[in-house]
């Protein structure tokens, strides 16, 4: 099962293996507090689309259509993201304050289909 939290929550038992899948590393946050297994930042969005999107609610459409057809060509960037949730709990950690808008969820939402759920 793939979850996703934001950075800022503490871990919990049932997050499995974590993953921070920020460009960027999050503000006020330390290596050693995020308890997380990477920092996969290559899956997530290019700068370009990132800088676009400015976490713009009438832009989430053009947005996830974009970061997919990223996702779509770095299979390498996801693949241990993939492989770890078909062996238990994985959570999705990111720092977007916007808890519906982000690229935590869009990138849920692909590796589910990959998963077939």
């Amino acid at each position: 099962m793939i979850q996703i939290k934001r950075v800022y929550e503490p871990p919990a038992r049932g997050d499995g293996t974590r993953f921070l899948v920020e460009r960027l590393w999050p503000r006020g946050i330390k290596k050693e507090e995020l308890d997380a297994k990477a920092w996969l930042k290559e899956v997530a969005p290019s700068t370009e689309l990132r800088q676009w999107f400015a976490h713009d609610p009438s832009k989430w459409s053009a947005f996830k259509r974009k970061y997919v057809a990223e996702l779509d060509k770095n299979a390498e960037g996801w693949t241990p993201i993939l492989q770890a949730a078909r062996r238990g709990n994985v959570t999705l950690l990111y720092s977007a304050r916007d808890t519906e808008h982000n690229n935590a969820i869009a990138l849920k939402a692909y590796l589910d289909k990959k998963l077939g759920q």
